[in-house]
């Protein structure tokens, strides 16, 4: 019982303690108002004296509408201080923007001057590839929508502004995609074409017999004057003449060595077996390069220019044969490895 006693005795003491600090508390706190409100009820006057001898006017305030006035005052002070801060941020904003806006219209106005380059080169393709494809009798692709042909840009050149104002190049763009799409099949097939043309012409020999594309005729295919007897001849081939003797000779087309002899007329020779039925003859060589029964590829050396056999200097008899019947050589080199290196008049050997 005595511990219980203790304990509401505290109790009671603190409870009253308590109560004796929030009551003291109040108290401090109604003197605080009090005081505060003494303050804001000061009453100033503020004299305004002019200059001339008008009357005088007196103006009276309480200090708490000089505390209002100030606040007013600094709150539109902050707020303008805070105005100009972001005005300046938005215009250094609207100057970088204005800034890239006129390097996007440079870069547009660059844009449409290319758009107009690559519009003549698109013709100049277009003129081009009809060309190529009329040529090579290929048939000229279908648009399924406008029914024109591969080769006609009309739908690429003829785009107008659209109706819901966007660039029109966005749309030129996209016709010239769709068109170059559209060609990629029948370039294919051309260069299908052409590779198996390129094959034939493999096959067919018609590049320069002599590397580098050196030499000239010095006998053509034909009628001639025979240089030992003096009298006329059928020349069965042509005459191909460096004026000197070890410049390689090479096949002119792909094929298979079926001769590799020596004859007094022809000296050393080789005789090469062509698809097609084309045989090809090489005779005065100095010393071969190939054998018998070797399959060559047309570019390939076999032998090299010699003066052996019938002959009166250094240079290469060269025959074309289809079946057993021998053909001027001249019309199947390549002209282009032709210009410049006729002789009519040359002088490099006959035979």
């Amino acid at each position: 019982m005595v511990k219980i006693h203790d304990y509401k005795r505290i109790e009671n003491s603190f409870v009253k303690k308590v109560k004796s600090l929030v009551v003291l508390c109040g108290y401090t706190l109604a003197n605080c108002f009090k005081a505060l409100y003494k303050i804001l009820k000061r009453r100033y006057t503020i004299v305004f004296v002019p200059h001339s001898e008008q009357k005088i006017y007196n103006l009276h305030v309480t200090f708490a509408l000089l505390i209002l006035v100030a606040v007013v005052l600094g709150g539109i002070g902050v707020s303008f201080f805070w105005h100009t801060v972001s005005y300046r941020a938005r215009m250094s904003v609207y100057t970088n923007k204005d800034a890239q806006l006129k390097n996007t219209q440079a870069s547009l106005d660059q844009l449409r001057d290319e758009m107009a380059t690559l519009w003549r080169e698109a013709r100049n393709f277009q003129s081009a590839l009809s060309g190529v494809f009329n040529t090579l009798g290929l048939d000229p692709l279908r648009d399924p929508e406008t029914q024109a042909t591969s080769g006609d840009l009309s739908s690429f050149f003829d785009t107008h502004e659209t109706a819901d104002g966007h660039l029109r190049e966005t749309d030129e763009i996209k016709n010239l995609a769709n068109y170059l799409s559209q060609v990629v099949e029948p370039i294919k097939e051309m260069g299908t074409l052409l590779d198996s043309q390129t094959a034939i012409l493999s096959e067919v020999p018609n590049i320069w017999p002599i590397k580098g594309g050196i030499g000239h005729i010095s006998m053509f295919f034909g009628e001639n004057k025979d240089p030992f007897s003096g009298q006329l001849y059928v020349h069965k081939g042509i005459d191909l003449s460096t004026y000197r003797q070890g410049d390689p000779i090479l096949a002119t087309a792909d094929g298979q060595v079926v001769t590799v002899d020596v004859d007094p007329g022809f000296g050393n020779y080789i005789i090469i077996r062509h698809k097609h039925g084309f045989y090809t003859r090489y005779g005065h060589l100095m010393k071969f390069a190939v054998r018998t029964g070797q399959r060559v590829q047309q570019g390939e050396v076999v032998g090299y220019i010699g003066n052996t056999g019938r002959s009166t200097g250094p240079h290469l008899h060269y025959e074309v044969h289809i079946g057993s019947d021998v053909v001027d050589p001249y019309k199947f080199l390549n002209i282009r490895s032709m210009a410049g290196r006729v002789n009519l008049n040359g002088d490099g050997g006959k035979s």
